[in-house]
């Protein structure tokens, strides 16, 4: 009783805590520096393991195959029936075998975007699998899957299955990819990640029904506790749901022992297990926002309890989250919707309040899928409504963590205290990371790698052209074989490079010629981002271009005609020659004592007539014409032009063989740099000339 006495002193202090949060940072800082190791390797051809996920998305299986590690594995249906056959009898939990090409997951080759290759390495996933063969080797589940695959069977062809599935099971694979960046887009995603709100509200109803039975205080908390840990094994150890659990444990071992330690430093606790449990949390999105939201809810305690109405309290909830969330918002996705404060007056209740309890009940009586369903046209219609709206959305270009860290901290003092001239210092700050590439006065270009394609981005004085927008050409499928979630460019890599240089707007947006490699990207990105003039060659117009001409008006950009771009001055050279890739356009571009040459994908015709008009020499930056062709860079064009640096836009072991060795060997006097070996290429440009760097 004594110790337990003492026990309770210590545990007042703020102290201890602290210092185990910081050596549960360390050590996480250490534990991530520690190079893990794969059982596969690059030649390893066959594998085994349980199937722990698994997506069926057009003729696309992708598997999530356990054994000691997780394997990613590709498969593609060869018919209709074996499809549907796999369908009907998949289960999680079985045992596969099968034989496959292995490969490491790529990394981004551009800079600030997604890394596919780390966020496997963090889920402690080191290799990819393209399987061509496989076999169900055991189909007997332990009792773990077997409950789990109850519980998908038992949500299937239900018309909400999707939004059961996230709001019990954390799984949001169902929901569509534009309703997801509906809500990330709006604000509201956090409430669609199984969190403290969810864990709150299921333990609190338990703990009720508990009570209403006459069950004892510390029964009830020790039942609810087992609950949650056999929920957490079904769910998956996600950082948010984790952390809700740890918090509700401490909570709860807290209260039965009368330990009367503060929210704050059970919050610091949870932090610290969370981490030491899988300190690559730290790179998690869903940990970060969980994580800052909950410790300034919890710091601003008192704050938040003053109001007396439901709706002033959750006014001030909503802005206190929003604020803290800027940094992380910024870091991560370089913009912010100041709407969210008031989208998540009107979101937050229809969610908490309404859709997720009426999804457990749903779980029990199925017979209410569809109220749950009106619900959700609500909510998904709604959010298709407000995505048009782009009033409060600002866009940040990527700067140094320490900035966002010391952000931060900044943003919680500015809240504590209150004073007028932080918020002003707030402001100014804001207003300063805004406006950076401007007053930084940034000149430079990137070469985006868009695989077999072209897109180059040119950025001035806080204007932007970006010259083709790359495209992969897909062909007419089976009404089976086609996908839901289709790769896009623009989508995956060129808004959100976009937005890390702090770009919202396209003043030019020239698509040299017609091919689909060029501009097949094209609505795409009219659809996502505002372009104020786009111009096509001087050639006749194709399908593609006609497409275009329906949603934009289009505008040829002639031989001899300029314009500026900041301080890049645009020329262009060619003219129609008939043919497609003859009449592409070239543009000479200036830049301060910067020569430029873009080539487009012209040809040794159009090279000739260019010769003939242009006295053309001693180019800086060549931008090889035809991804390297040996129908274009003829020896008597590049020896007239004599390029320093010979950029190449290729996709790596292209169908084509591009670059051609020939053309490699005319362009040997140069430097060159190739997207499909060195990345993306960035060229920055000043008074005294330019740099060129790699990303890769």
């Amino acid at each position: 009783m004594q110790c337990l006495l003492k026990l309770r002193t210590v545990l007042l202090y703020n102290y201890p805590y602290l210092i185990i949060l910081s050596l549960a940072l360390l050590t996480t800082f250490l534990r991530i520096n520690i190079v893990n190791k794969s059982i596969y390797k690059n030649t390893s051809t066959s594998f085994s393991g349980y199937i722990e996920n698994y997506n069926v998305d057009g003729n696309l299986l992708t598997l999530t195959i356990n054994n000691k590690e997780k394997l990613i594995g590709n498969y593609y249906f060869k018919t209709k029936k074996e499809k549907d056959k796999f369908i009907e009898n998949i289960k999680l939990g079985i045992k596969i075998k099968g034989k496959g090409v292995f490969s490491k997951p790529k990394d981004s080759t551009i800079e600030n975007i997604f890394s596919y290759k780390d966020y496997l390495y963090r889920k402690n996933t080191f290799y990819l699998v393209k399987i061509s063969d496989y076999n169900i080797i055991n189909n007997d589940e332990n009792l773990y899957y077997k409950i789990k695959n109850k519980i998908y069977n038992h949500l299937k062809n239900k018309k909400t299955e999707s939004y059961l599935k996230t709001f019990l099971l954390g799984d949001k694979s169902s929901l569509k990819n534009n309703i997801k960046e509906n809500y990330q887009y709006l604000g509201i995603s956090h409430l669609f990640a199984i969190s403290g709100m969810h864990i709150t509200f299921l333990s609190g109803m338990l703990l009720l029904f508990l009570k209403k039975i006459k069950v004892e205080e510390n029964k009830r908390y020790l039942i609810v506790m087992l609950f949650l840990m056999i929920y957490l094994l079904l769910v998956g150890f996600s950082p948010s749901i984790l952390r809700a659990v740890i918090f509700f444990f401490l909570f709860s071992i807290n209260k039965i022992y009368y330990f009367y330690i503060k929210p704050i430093n059970i919050f610091y606790l949870t932090v610290a297990i969370s981490l030491l449990i899988n300190p690559f949390f730290i790179y998690d999105v869903g940990f970060l926002y969980s994580f800052s939201i909950s410790f300034a809810l919890i710091y601003f305690s008192d704050e938040l309890n003053k109001p007396k109405h439901y709706i002033s309290k959750l006014l001030i909830t909503s802005i206190i989250s929003f604020l803290v969330s800027i940094p992380i918002s910024l870091y991560n996705f370089y913009q912010i919707n100041i709407l969210s404060i008031l989208y998540n007056l009107f979101y937050v209740p229809l969610v908490t309040i309404i859709i997720f309890p009426l999804s457990l009940i749903t779980f029990i009586f199925p017979i209410l899928d569809n109220t749950l369903f009106f619900f959700i046209r609500i909510l998904e219609s709604s959010s298709n409504i407000l995505r048009q709206i782009n009033i409060g959305v600002f866009v940040f270009p990527k700067l140094n963590i320490i900035y966002y860290i010391t952000l931060f901290i900044f943003i919680i003092i500015v809240i504590k205290y209150k004073k007028k001239i932080m918020y002003l210092i707030l402001l100014i700050i804001f207003i300063f990371h805004h406006f950076y590439m401007i007053i930084t006065n940034n000149n430079f270009f990137t070469v985006l790698d868009v695989g077999q394609g072209d897109s180059s981005i040119f950025f001035s004085n806080g204007k932007t052209m970006i010259v083709d927008t790359g495209g992969i050409a897909t062909y007419i499928k089976e009404k089976w074989q086609q996908r839901r979630n289709k790769t896009s460019i623009v989508k995956n890599k060129t808004i959100p490079y976009l937005k890390s240089l702090g770009i919202k707007k396209i003043d030019y947006l020239v698509l040299t010629h017609g091919d689909y490699d060029h501009l097949g990207e094209s609505l795409n990105l009219i659809d996502k981002i505002e372009v104020d003039k786009i111009y096509i060659n001087e050639g006749r117009i194709n399908y593609l271009e006609s497409l275009i001409s329906k949603k934009h008006k289009i505008e040829k950009l002639k031989q001899d005609e300029t314009f500026k771009v900041g301080d890049f001055e645009i020329y262009s050279l060619n003219k129609d020659l008939k043919e497609e890739n003859d009449s592409s356009l070239v543009l000479y571009i200036k830049n301060q004592n910067t020569k430029i040459l873009m080539m487009g994908d012209a040809t040794e015709k159009s090279e000739k007539e260019i010769l003939k008009t242009y006295d053309l020499n001693k180019i800086d930056i060549l931008k090889v014409g035809h991804h390297g062709s040996d129908t274009s860079s003829s020896k008597e064009f590049i020896s007239t032009i004599e390029p320093k640096d010979s950029l190449i836009s290729v996709g790596k072991d292209n169908k084509y063989g591009h670059p051609k060795r020939s053309v490699l060997k005319t362009l040997s006097k140069s430097n060159i740099y190739r997207t499909d070996k060195n990345g993306s290429i960035i060229v920055k440009l000043n008074k005294n000339g330019y740099k060129i760097k790699t990303y890769k």
